[in-house]
């Protein structure tokens, strides 16, 4: 197959790797792969050394007239098969510039929310007319983008994306840092907080918590809105408020388990991934596809989203038993590496590509 991608690759290395390297994985597998990405990206020199082929093409906006042309040029002089767009900048201008060809385009979809029949804007991305298949980060966006379809809701599917336990080993960040020890019994949450978050949950949870030997640290940017609920919890003295972060990593393998309390809006969350590829458990809740990578009571806890004392009550059960922390913890690498794993992923996408091409149905 001829495969085209069209992404941004200008994120942090850790963040882009599952999805870049599955490009590199088709090129492996006996497939021409061509991206149109931000020349500047860290990866173009990784995908070049590997034999996929970058373009330096991205677009300026949702519809560019100049981006179409080339991915329209692009598909008709190497004869691609399949179009893939990943985000709604190049989703919009890769369904465009399909139009008039042979190729099969493919949106991913990577939350839930958001996609409606009646927002015309949506139809310049997942609902485009162009779109052939859709393919969703978790079952939860599948179920949410199988409602918004209009036809062939079997071309919406699921693919994780793949990990390799060895892209996210580090050492642990020093406890010391923090004025502990490990006699402490440390939770993570680290986020880009916005109120999908459930950062209200998450201090409202620490008044139920009684252990002195506990203590929470929050990571990343947007908890400022959140200080005067951090101030009022009683265990506001070992709240401890650590700001952006780049190794985030290195925290969950320090920390004892980590934290996710979402009401909504989540696809595959990354720090959960993040936290079983390094043998850290996780309390997480019903939102999105948080359920699909935590098995309840064998590699974390799940509380139904918005329960507060249930929550609580979740994060009590690791706080009170150090050898449930260690005994989950171990189960949830061994899920990842077992059911998230990147050759799988690869697989599945060329099985979906070529189902595409062969069928020739259209959503």
């Amino acid at each position: 197959m001829n495969i085209l991608i069209c992404s941004s690759y200008l994120h942090a290395w850790n963040s882009v790797r599952p999805e870049a390297e599955m490009f590199i994985g088709f090129v492996k597998a006996g497939h021409s792969v061509t991206i149109m990405t931000q020349g500047e990206a860290d990866y173009v020199k990784r995908f070049r050394e590997e034999g996929v082929e970058v373009i330096d093409c991205y677009p300026t906006k949702k519809v560019c007239l100049k981006t179409i042309k080339k991915i329209h040029q692009v598909i008709k002089q190497k004869h691609i098969d399949i179009c893939y767009g990943f985000n709604s900048k190049t989703i919009p201008n890769a369904a465009f510039a399909c139009i008039g060809t042979k190729a099969k385009m493919i949106a991913y979809r990577g939350t839930t929310g958001g996609l409606y029949r009646h927002d015309p804007s949506a139809y310049l991305t997942q609902l485009h007319p162009r779109v052939d298949g859709i393919i969703c980060v978790s079952k939860a966006v599948e179920r949410d983008v199988a409602q918004r379809v209009w036809k062939n809701k079997e071309n919406v599917v699921t693919i994780y994306k793949g990990h390799k336990l060895e892209w996210y080993q580090v050492e642990p960040t020093d406890r010391n840092e923090f004025g502990l020890t490990n006699e402490h019994i440390i939770a993570v949450c680290a986020a880009h907080v916005r109120p999908s978050k459930g950062i209200s949950l998450l201090l409202q949870a620490t008044h139920y918590i009684d252990n002195p030997n506990f203590h929470l640290l929050l990571a990343g940017s947007g908890f400022e809105p959140y200080f005067d609920e951090l101030k009022a919890s009683p265990m506001s003295k070992r709240i401890h408020y650590i700001g952006h972060r780049t190794d985030i990593p290195s925290l969950m393998t320090m920390a004892d388990f980590q934290v996710q309390p979402s009401i909504s809006g989540e696809g595959l969350p990354r720090t959960i991934i993040e936290a079983m590829a390094n043998a850290t458990t996780s309390v997480v809740t019903t939102a999105g596809g948080s359920p699909e990578l935590v098995i309840d009571g064998e590699t974390g806890y799940v509380v139904e989203t918005g329960d507060v004392k249930g929550f609580a009550d979740a994060m009590n059960k690791l706080i009170n038993d150090k050898n449930k922390c260690i005994e989950m913890s171990k189960a949830a690498q061994i899920r990842l590496d077992n059911y998230f794993s990147s050759s799988e992923t690869i697989k599945k996408h060329l099985t979906f590509f070529t189902n595409l091409i062969v069928n020739k149905s259209n959503l």
